[in-house]
């Protein structure tokens, strides 16, 4: 990695002209962070998990194994092409297995930087593809023994469709419309600051960007006014012009995201002097929309570029019915200064991560797994839970044979079966109901109404008969 940093900044500012610090941090160095964390922790992932012998398998001793899955095919998408690229392969190799990395053709200076790297390695270990759909159709057709695919949920159900003919477990992580919701006791300045900075990182074409934002009425204007402050003073009067502004992959995108800027009945606003989008340089300026109509593109499809919708709810409670009446999404944040309305939101959600009063933030933190749930995705990564990922977990038992009881063995008798079942399920104390039943009995020496199966006088009570009922 530290030797191709040079090809790595060239290749993503040609493809996606995004900011020095931007590839720096999230394409150079969170994938040195990874494989530093592999290599440091990976003789404790790998290292044999004891678990608990019962008494009916004693002496023996029980641990599970993480085993290598075998041959696995990493698709990365074009958005973070080095990082999400690299990082699985850093978690499949940890786990054992051999790679095939089918770089995104949307980016082809990165997935040419991604090829160089990985030359690098042992190429009986790891292979890359590169090519279009036609590539990685045929790919796909190929048995593997796990397959991940980073992108969006359209072409994540092909590829879960071509795992269904191998019956091939699957990663996928696919994204969705992650919201932002803010009341009236959050830290607006710092909530400006934070979302902004989320929301146009890499241009708006990260998977865990926000993708809209749910307000309270009561905060509403002033979250409006943060929020266009802090453009201006993040971007300037003409983000066309700024260094940290970046730009649209390729004049497809630039089209798609133009399209969702018609037809949503809310009110528009970007920064006077930005000028208007330019096709040619792939440029949008950053754009809100205040009150869209949920039933919008703009708000139906994700948007994964400069455009923030804001929408306005009257209550938390409303922000979360909104939530829920959509897709489970990748990511949510929640803006507050309450732990009530935190802990309500968290516990009345689902999401595939959550941050408070942050953005981006939960995957940045290598010990925590990064995925979707539902049409967000399946499965994990990052860290530990890149290297389980891609590991079989492998029962082993280990049983001694200097003693071999018959118990288990015909032929099978009343007494053998009693005792085994003791073994496995433990006596059975009676209830308080039983005890008062067989304390009367024995004072009385009968009397009352009997249990079920206790003949009427019986003061005997034997305690035996409930064990295994």
């Amino acid at each position: 990695m530290v030797d191709f940093q040079g090809d790595i900044m060239e290749a993503m500012e040609a493809d996606l002209g995004r900011p020095k610090a931007e590839i720096l941090v999230a394409e150079y160095a969170a994938v040195i962070a990874e494989l530093d964390m592999a290599t440091s922790q990976l003789p404790n992932w790998s290292r044999p998990e004891r678990v608990a012998q019962p008494l009916m398998q004693q002496p023996g001793q029980s641990a599970v194994h993480r085993v290598p899955k075998g041959v696995v095919l990493i698709i990365s998408p074009w958005n973070y092409p080095i990082n999400l690229s690299l990082v699985p392969v850093i978690s499949a190799l940890a786990a054992g297995n051999c790679v095939v990395v089918k770089p995104s053709e949307v980016a082809p200076r990165c997935a040419l930087v991604v090829e160089k790297i990985l030359r690098c390695l042992d190429e009986d270990a790891v292979q890359v593809v590169q090519g279009s759909i036609q590539e990685t159709t045929e790919l796909l057709s190929l048995k593997f023994d796990h397959i991940m695919y980073t992108g969006n949920g359209t072409v994540g159900k092909v590829v879960m469709r071509a795992a269904a003919e191998h019956l091939t477990p699957v990663t996928l992580e696919l994204g969705g419309k992650s919201p932002a919701i803010i009341d009236d006791t959050a830290n607006l300045q710092v909530v400006g600051r934070r979302l902004i900075w989320g929301k146009f990182l890499n241009c708006g074409q990260t998977c865990v960007a926000p993708d809209y934002v749910l307000v309270t009425e009561k905060a509403k204007e002033q979250v409006i006014a943060v929020l266009k402050a802090t453009i201006i003073e993040f971007y300037g009067q003409d983000p066309s012009k700024s260094p940290a502004f970046g730009r649209i992959v390729n004049e497809r995108h630039w089209e798609r995201v133009q399209d969702l800027l018609h037809g949503h009945e809310g009110k528009v606003w970007s920064p006077e002097s930005g000028g208007p989008a330019v096709r040619a340089d792939r440029y949008i300026p950053p754009t809100l929309i205040v009150d869209p109509s949920p039933e919008s593109k703009v708000m139906q499809e994700e948007i994964f570029g400069p455009v923030l919708p804001i929408l306005t709810v009257k209550r938390i409670e409303d922000a979360i019915d909104f939530v829920n009446a959509r897709d489970k999404p990748l990511a949510l944040y929640m803006f507050s200064s309450s732990k009530r309305t935190v802990d309500s939101v968290l516990a009345n959600t689902t999401s595939g991560g959550c941050c408070v009063n942050d953005c981006i933030y939960q995957i940045a933190n290598p010990n925590l797994p990064f995925g979707g749930v539902g049409a967000s995705g399946m499965g994990a990564s990052h860290g530990r839970a890149g290297f389980e990922e891609f590991s079989h977990r492998r029962s082993v038992t280990w049983r001694p044979t200097w003693v071999d009881p018959s118990l288990r063995y015909p032929a099978y008798s009343e007494k053998k079966t009693s005792f085994l079942m003791t073994l496995l399920m433990g006596p059975r104390l009676p209830s308080k109901a039983e005890l008062k039943f067989c304390l009367r009995k024995m004072v009385c020496g009968g009397g009352g109404s009997n249990k079920p199966g206790v003949p009427e006088g019986d003061a005997s009570c034997d305690i035996q008969q409930w064990r295994y009922q």
